[in-house]
């Protein structure tokens, strides 16, 4: 059994738990160390299972709360050099390891399958982390889906899947149009219509849960990034994330083999 839980999710900062009886990691850091283990609490999340702890890039919202957590916990930090190289250097944890794009990482009984994507960062990746038969793609930050984010997010039962923005709040809204064009750039972030697109056409025959992630609190709502995924709420379950507070614990269960 998997349990896989978004203690953060948003441009405030990321967060996201996926764990065993035994053994947890977690995908980004960018909340406080206190927020996490609040988080955790709450949820009746153990945090000595954590085992590592997997950065996605260097960017404020998925790196921030790294060193101190990393410190408090005693686990590694997973990140590739260049995304290291331009973090901002008083958050760089003491205890890293390095991988690079597209190396398959094992950390206890987890096999994390890591891939480039589409962002504004020096080496931006997302994560496939598979256990047990059982596969979970933490895949937000995507300007585009590429054929790295297509392959990997096929192959899972369960995605935090980022829907970041409406189309129309972004181009009626408040942002600048330097930073309207960036967030809707090939290097920015998915709109609600790409994640449906992407689910609508590669959303494999195993996938039970699709957690709608880094939700824009200036593009989206939660209400429109539902509403956008009502046409395939038939064929999978789709549920929301919180940027203030844990979104419930989902647990996967490995399906029994047919023959």
């Amino acid at each position: 059994m998997i349990e896989i839980c978004a203690l953060a999710s948003g441009s405030n900062g990321n967060c996201y738990y996926i764990g065993n009886e035994n053994e947890a990691i977690l995908v980004d850091a960018g909340i406080s160390r206190r927020q996490v283990l609040e988080r955790m609490k709450e949820r009746s999340l153990n945090p000595s299972k954590i085992k590592g702890i997997l950065i996605s890039h260097e960017h404020a919202d998925h790196f921030r709360g790294v060193r101190v957590l990393s410190k408090q916990l005693d686990v590694p930090v997973y990140i590739t050099q260049r995304s290291l190289e331009k973090s901002w250097g008083p958050n760089r944890p003491a205890l890293i390891k390095n991988f690079t794009p597209g190396e398959r990482i094992e950390i206890g009984g987890f096999i994390i399958h890591s891939f480039l994507k589409q962002h504004d960062a020096a080496e931006p990746c997302s994560f496939r982390i598979e256990h047990d038969g059982v596969n979970v793609g933490v895949m937000t930050d995507i300007g585009s889906p590429c054929d790295n984010v297509i392959q990997h997010f096929s192959s899972c039962q369960a995605v935090f899947l980022e829907s970041n923005y409406d189309e129309d709040m972004l181009w009626n809204g408040v942002y600048p149009w330097h930073l309207k064009n960036r967030v809707a750039s090939d290097v920015g972030h998915l709109s609600n219509t790409q994640a449906v697109e992407l689910l609508n056409i590669h959303g494999g025959a195993d996938l039970e849960v699709i957690f709608l992630s880094h939700l824009s609190a200036e593009n989206n709502t939660p209400q429109l990034a539902l509403e956008a995924f009502n046409s395939l709420s038939d064929r999978f379950d789709v549920r929301l994330t919180n940027r203030y507070a844990a979104a419930e614990v989902f647990r996967l269960e490995k399906k029994p083999v047919t023959v």
